[in-house]
């Protein structure tokens, strides 16, 4: 195989064998992805994270979550190639795999980053056409989001003790904003803690409460109307707002129909 020079999304340049043979995937959603360019026969390690495609877990290894490596089991797997990401994992974890592996990081807080690394892992993968096929299906279905006015304030929620929120700078306030929704918590950044007085506060029209990382179900729902009872809260798909994959092709017609 003939080495190919790349650069990934935090701008390391890394050295990937052509096309490569032994893939480990440290991410659910690109996980998804590179079965969907068909490569599964490739994809040789998983986290156990990776939920999607259901025979993920079973036809590769489980290497252990997206913050903890099994490094002796991923070594057993003599990959050619690791595709992570600087969110999801771990920094010191990434380190110690680069010094022996091809480690290729993406980096996405936005639905053009998203696109970005579906066409460049669809690159490094050896499957180009599939995946610029698939990233431009995507990008044709956002299309139409634009007519959405912005205006609904909306809470996004992403975890319960404490309550954590994906405000500015994050891929979910991305989303929110390209379906004409108003971050209640813009003014902050990332996913920071808030209380139940800033809730009050912002008095958001709508608050979502994602399946996903916290598990928010029906149960929670009287809880956030307790503290703000004009609210509309609901419980939505938190895949479909933040796994940056092929799992997009789902998420504009889920976030038309959430804003309509």
């Amino acid at each position: 195989m003939i080495p190919l020079n790349v650069t990934d999304q935090l701008g390391r340049r890394v050295a990937v064998p052509f096309p490569p043979q032994r893939i480990v995937s440290l991410v659910p959603s690109q996980t998804e992805l590179l079965f969907d360019l068909g490569l599964a026969e490739k994809v040789v390690g998983v986290t156990k994270f990776c939920i999607h495609p259901a025979e993920a877990r079973t036809t590769a290894t489980v290497i252990g979550g997206t913050k903890n490596f099994d490094f002796e089991k991923i070594a057993a797997l003599k990959p050619d190639l690791i595709i992570g990401n600087k969110e999801e994992n771990y920094q010191a974890g990434i380190e110690q795999l680069a010094a022996d592996y091809p480690v290729w990081l993406s980096d996405i807080s936005t639905l053009p980053e998203a696109l970005d690394m579906i066409r460049r892992v669809g690159l490094i993968a050896g499957a180009k056409d599939k995946a610029a096929a698939l990233a431009g299906e995507i990008e044709a279905s956002f299309a139409p989001l634009s007519d959405f006015e912005p205006g609904v304030a909306v809470a996004y929620f992403i975890w319960k003790k404490p309550y954590m929120v994906a405000a500015t700078g994050t891929f979910i306030d991305d989303l929110l904003r390209r379906a004409g929704f108003v971050n209640a918590f813009a003014h902050l950044t990332r996913y920071p803690e808030i209380t139940a007085a800033q809730l009050a506060l912002a008095a958001p029209q709508r608050i979502l409460l994602s399946s996903e990382p916290y598990p928010f179900g029906d149960k929670h729902v009287a809880e956030f109307q307790e503290i703000c009872s004009g609210a509309t809260v609901e419980i939505v798909n938190g895949e479909l707002f933040s796994w940056y994959g092929s799992r997009l092709r789902q998420s504009a017609a889920y976030l038309s129909q959430l804003r309509s």
